[in-house]
């Protein structure tokens, strides 16, 4: 008899288990195997427990773009179980963005569809409690509980996802600050889990962030607070408001909100791996792999748009590819190459434009940069809802490929950044009412490298810009982030005491692992032998379907890891 035991229930838990029970018959022939499910939540997308508030907040990605099944895309060594993406699943629209409890039902059935499948040999125990302490017990481990209990196992799984973690200095500052003055500080956290009562209505509240939490922030405080949009005789949202509604005024380091999620489909043939990013071309400096990973969005760019609108270009795809894959990134033979063979100065791309669209600029009063903030949010909505800019989209997907193919050492915050403002936006129906709320006047946007300071003096914040002269102040501060990841400030108990211990060790904020194998790495660099997680790819949330999702490919060879090995533990015991 053996026992695996998986901390965390959310979506990469669940793809983990299905893999398991999946790969399990291979493995174990007649040994009889327990597995231990361990999360105090039920099952669902995220950490977010005020369920009310979870109606008005969607998915961030469209429903045919969710899936927990593999398919024939996936290149694992388990067996194909194929099964519904969201869209299929609900019935519905495949463009349509589902609400998140429609996405936590589906998780529960992937979960409870995995589990009646389940070989015989296999039972699986689902624990509604927090995993608080791992300890060693001889040849096997004991997963200790919130109520007292423990669980024994052959192998652990840490796959907790996103967690909650302490305050960062900086974050301890502010609520000091605003406890001498009575003010309200709302520190990094999931919008639907924040005291978002007790941001007062009418008043001006400053925000800083304007990535997918600040979208869930501003559903929050405008539906959720009672007011509604409508449609003009265009067709565009109107807001109308309750009079319930703070004032947000918005600013962050790019000052503008991450771009909306594309409506359509690549017209020419889906980028494949990397180009010029290749395993044995992975410069030691940072700027030249900055290069490198710029040059391959580029080409993935500009091969969509040479291949699937040849009308709005002068060369022939395989020509321009070619003499671009040749020249220097940005050097002065590829900008002449771009400018003879890419008339329209729209067509061409301007990632550090894109990347800072704010950079440089300057406005002489909040309304010339609201006015700008306006074409710009109209601009971005056009280009994400017509398949001409499909080039967009292709950039998007050779994004993706330079994010699997990068290894976790080389993983860079620039990247990573970049990855969420272009690829990880909010859809389009959410950017078309955040422009209607800014019409409304009820957000107002700060401008670039937003600078908030503490006024003893005048017991506020006041934030300022360099986009713009003048400042705001406000009695209230909302920091509209999720909290990085961190392993030495993190509240999950477990986390904790190994970290406190020496027994895991800080990548990027998640548990290294060893890259083969998954296994937990001690502060020491050695790999525990029956310790796993599943590295970054624990907080990557759902896969798309017909992708070759990484989630499923790693999910699929660390089930394969630890079955083995609890089966050969089985054998062993029973000799």
């Amino acid at each position: 008899m053996g026992a695996i035991a998986v901390i965390g229930a959310g979506p990469t838990g669940t793809c983990l288990v299905e893999r398991i029970l999946a790969n399990a018959p291979e493995f174990l022939g007649h040994t009889v195997l327990d597995l231990h499910v361990v999360d105090p939540h039920p099952h669902g997308p995220c950490a977010v427990r005020q369920a009310e508030r979870l109606d008005l907040l969607w998915a961030e990605s469209a429903a045919a773009d969710i899936t927990l099944y593999t398919d024939g895309s996936v290149r694992c060594e388990g067996p194909i179980r194929s099964g519904p993406s969201l869209a299929e699943w609900l019935g519905c629209d495949p463009g349509h963005f589902a609400p998140r409890p429609a996405l936590s039902r589906y998780l529960s059935d992937v979960f409870e569809r995995a589990v009646r499948a389940a070989p015989g040999n296999v039972r699986v125990h689902v624990h509604r409690e927090e995993a608080t302490g791992l300890a060693e017990l001889p040849g096997r481990q004991r997963v200790e509980l919130a109520g007292g209990r423990w669980l024994e196992a052959d192998a652990v799984i840490l796959v907790q996802g996103r967690q909650g973690v302490l305050p960062t200095p900086e974050e301890d500052a502010q609520l000091a600050f605003a406890a001498r003055h009575n003010l309200l500080y709302l520190p990094t956290g999931h919008p639907a889990d924040l005291s978002l009562d007790e941001l007062p209505a009418g008043r001006p509240v400053l925000v800083r962030g304007a990535g997918l939490a600040f979208f869930d922030l501003m559903v929050l405080l405008t539906t959720g607070r009672g007011g509604r949009f409508t449609r003009s005789q265009d067709g565009e949202p109107v807001y109308r408001p309750s009079g319930a509604e703070p004032l947000l005024h918005v600013g962050s380091r790019r000052g503008v909100p991450f771009h909306a999620r594309t409506g359509y489909r690549l017209a020419g043939p889906t980028p494949g791996p990397p180009r010029f990013l290749t395993p044995g071309a992975l410069p030691a400096e940072t700027a030249e792999l900055r290069e490198l990973i710029a040059k391959e969005l580029a080409y993935a760019y500009y091969r969509e748009l040479f291949t699937a609108h040849p009308s709005r270009t002068r060369l022939e795809p395989a020509a321009f590819l070619d003499a671009f894959a040749a020249a220097a990134w940005d050097g002065r033979q590829m900008r002449a190459l771009v400018t003879k063979a890419v008339p329209r100065f729209a067509d061409r791309l301007h990632l550090d434009r894109l990347e800072r669209p704010l950079r440089g600029m300057r406005f002489g009063d909040s309304a010339g940069l609201q006015r700008w903030m306006h074409g710009y949010l109209a601009a971005d909505l056009e280009r994400r809802a017509d398949a001409a800019y499909s080039a967009d989209l292709a950039m998007i997907h050779g994004l993706f490929a330079v994010h699997d193919a990068l290894p976790e050492a080389a993983r860079d915050p620039w990247f990573q950044r970049l990855s969420g403002f272009l690829a990880g936006g909010p859809p389009g129906p959410r950017l078309a009412e955040l422009r209607a709320l800014a019409r409304a006047g009820v957000v107002t946007f700060l401008g670039a490298d937003l600078r908030i300071e503490q006024e003893e003096r005048a017991g506020a914040w006041r934030a300022t810009s360099p986009t713009v002269p003048g400042s705001v102040e406000a009695r209230a501060l909302v920091e509209a982030r999720l909290p990085a990841p961190s392993v030495d400030r993190s509240t999950d108990p477990l986390i904790a005491g190994l970290y406190a211990r020496g027994e895991i060790r800080d990548a990027s904020g998640l548990p290294d692992v060893w890259p083969a194998d998954g296994r937990l790495l001690g502060q020491d660099g050695v790999p525990h032998p029956r310790r796993f997680a599943m590295g970054r790819w624990a907080v990557s949330g759902f896969a798309r379907p017909h992708a070759d999702a990484p989630l499923l490919r790693h999910a699929d060879m660390l089930a394969r890891t630890v079955l083995a090995q609890t089966a050969a533990a089985g054998r062993r015991a029973a000799a």
